[in-house]
């Protein structure tokens, strides 16, 4: 590969806090790690041109790649303004060469979108999770789609315990007495468990999920899960955890489910109706995979009907959610928007790897096997153990109601 100058980097970033953006943090650094727990190392780029903690995922963090870029002579275009035929995000799309973008607000690159950039030749996914482009279209086109593989997959697993014991435990209902000036005990206990004993179950146990099981352990609960790719023999009995060869098998047994796979046309739309009345009565589902693994009416109406005793997650379909998404109204749920894995420790290392793809992409050099979703016209490396071929971005023309809908 030769050297790449003069390219077009268009990065869409989710919007500055209300309150503008931050000139100091609750904390002045945040941990140093040098490997993941399975011993592949944090992204290393050539150097960094901002403070590891910093909000860099937002617009005015600009993933911290602005110095480093003009330097060497690019020009790079940051916008939070991605939805609609008149976004800043489709105007300058026609003539970029790079996209990057994060699944908390995702840039969807779409095949009508894709057939109009001419120039494009790679695709960042600034995190884990490139759904949000059409792969096949991607495939079609020759384009490189990247990953930055592991760098938040630890902090959705921190966010999952968080949500399975908060909905268990009905921890905001019960918060929310304490806001009200009440000390309303009986309504806060009244949907209120412990979770020792009960059945927790994952669909996958790639990294995000084995981490699930490792973190649940200690509570004394009984693991299970099911996935394409069987741990280890060794792992299953350090975890004493249970295989199942079905998604149908596992949800049968289990109190909690927790969704940890990617999403592809064979999981899109997983949790149905269907699927979901296979589940316990009473059990509690958790998603912060992505929100169209489930089906939205389907998750409203088992709550509803009290099939489900609580859902949450932070990934919905599309994002931003329209304001008349169910999921913002429906009863027992503890949804967040999509901040699991864009944590000020995450965005420093998700924003490292960025870097770490561009300066191997203008240098002409093999970026990392496993930041790879697509390349060389098929899927490659990450993806092609974790994706199938084809497109589930169908749909997403709708995040257009997160601007028009009240």
């Amino acid at each position: 590969m030769k050297k790449i100058t003069n390219a077009k980097i268009v990065c869409v970033l989710y919007d500055d806090p209300v309150d503008g953006y931050p000139t100091n943090y609750a904390r002045g650094d945040i941990p140093k790690l040098d490997t993941y727990p399975d011993g592949q190392t944090l992204p290393s780029p050539h150097a960094i041109d901002y403070t590891p903690g910093a909000l860099l995922g937002s617009v005015s963090g600009e993933l911290g790649l602005r110095k480093f870029l003009e330097e060497r002579g690019h020009t790079l275009v940051v916008t939070s303004d991605k939805d609609g035929p008149e976004s800043v995000f489709e105007r300058e799309l026609v003539d970029a060469d790079v996209v990057i973008s994060q699944p908390f607000w995702p840039a969807y690159l779409t095949a009508e979108r894709i057939a109009k950039a001419k120039n494009l030749q790679l695709a960042i996914t600034a995190g884990i999770g490139s759904d949000h482009v059409d792969l096949q279209a991607a495939i079609d086109h020759n384009i490189t789609v990247c990953e930055i593989t592991y760098s938040n997959s630890i902090s959705v697993a921190e966010h999952v315990c968080m949500m399975i014991l908060s909905l268990v435990r009905n921890y905001i209902p019960s918060y929310n007495w304490v806001i009200k000036g009440g000390w309303n005990i009986a309504d806060c206990v009244s949907r209120s468990y412990d979770i020792e004993g009960m059945n927790i179950g994952t669909v996958a146990a790639g990294r995000i999920g084995s981490a699930v099981l490792k973190r649940m352990k200690p509570f004394d609960v009984k693991l299970h899960y099911t996935d394409r790719h069987r741990l280890p023999v060794e792992i299953e009995k350090e975890l004493n955890v249970t295989f199942h060869e079905s998604v149908e098998s596992m949800i049968k047994v289990c109190d909690v489910v927790t969704i940890n796979c990617p999403l592809h046309p064979e999981t899109e739309h997983m949790f149905d109706e269907k699927m979901i009345s296979k589940m316990k009565r009473g059990a509690y589902l958790v998603n912060t995979a992505r929100g169209k693994i489930c089906d939205r009416d389907a998750v409203a109406k088992a709550l509803e009907s009290g099939h489900l005793a609580g859902y949450a997650g932070d990934v919905w379909f599309p994002q931003p959610a329209p304001n008349d998404h169910p999921w913002r109204t429906m009863p027992h749920h503890a949804m967040t928007p999509h901040t699991s894995g864009t944590s000020l420790s995450a965005q420093s290392r998700y924003a490292a790897g960025s870097r770490e793809i561009l300066e191997c992409w203008f240098d002409g050099k093999p970026i990392r096997n496993e930041y790879l979703i697509v390349d060389g016209g098929k899927l490659a490396g990450a993806g092609a153990h974790s994706y199938s071929e084809g497109n589930v971005t169908g749909g997403s023309k709708e995040a257009e109601k997160f601007k028009t809908v009240d």
